[in-house]
């Protein structure tokens, strides 16, 4: 049993690594719920198994010959599923500011649409709780204020490069969600 330490590794280390992928996201479009975060981790993990731990138990093995190749490829394994946790966690830091500075521009975007309307366009103040912002390029956004009239809404262009962001009103009235399909 001294070598029964991958498959406890495994699904401790997989939840882990949901929850960090959740909260420490390595990179833009990483699931933001632990389950999503879960699941891939589960995919990554199972793969570093699969493929790099038979590997890296043949090589554990050279090193020390007593080990039986199953302990040899248990404790390959588990490393290397600790190893991927640390990347992530490494990745999640490292990811930490550009994550940080999005979230700032999307508050700026909030913020400079509400200002927007209720200076100039108090008829929409009724949408502001319903906005839908949508990133056209790094720090330009096209954030949409819903009306009475789902085929229409207010639509403007905020540059988040400048501060107070800039805000441009759009001519098209059609919604974010008639322009993704």
């Amino acid at each position: 049993m001294r070598g029964a330490w991958l498959w406890p590794a495994f699904l401790v280390l997989t939840l882990v690594d949901g929850t960090l992928i959740a909260l420490l996201p390595p990179y833009d479009g990483a699931p933001s719920d632990v389950l999503g975060g879960t699941l891939l981790a589960g995919f990554a993990n199972l793969a570093v198994v699969a493929l790099l731990a038979p590997a890296a138990g043949r090589l554990l093995r050279r090193r020390r010959r007593d080990l039986p190749r199953i302990v040899a490829n248990d404790y390959a394994g588990a490393a290397l599923v600790t190893a991927l946790c640390a990347a992530l966690l490494a990745a999640g830091i490292a990811h930490r500011p550009a994550v940080a500075a999005e979230r700032g521009d999307e508050a700026a975007v909030f913020g400079a649409v509400h200002a927007f309307v209720t200076a100039q366009a108090v008829e929409w103040q009724a949408g502001l709780d319903r906005i839908d912002a949508v990133r056209l390029a790094p720090e330009v956004y096209r954030a949409c204020v819903p009306g009475n009239d789902p085929r229409r809404s207010l639509c403007l262009i905020v540059d988040t490069d400048q501060r107070p962001a800039g805000v441009t009103r759009d001519d098209s009235m059609e919604p974010n969600s008639v322009l993704r399909r």
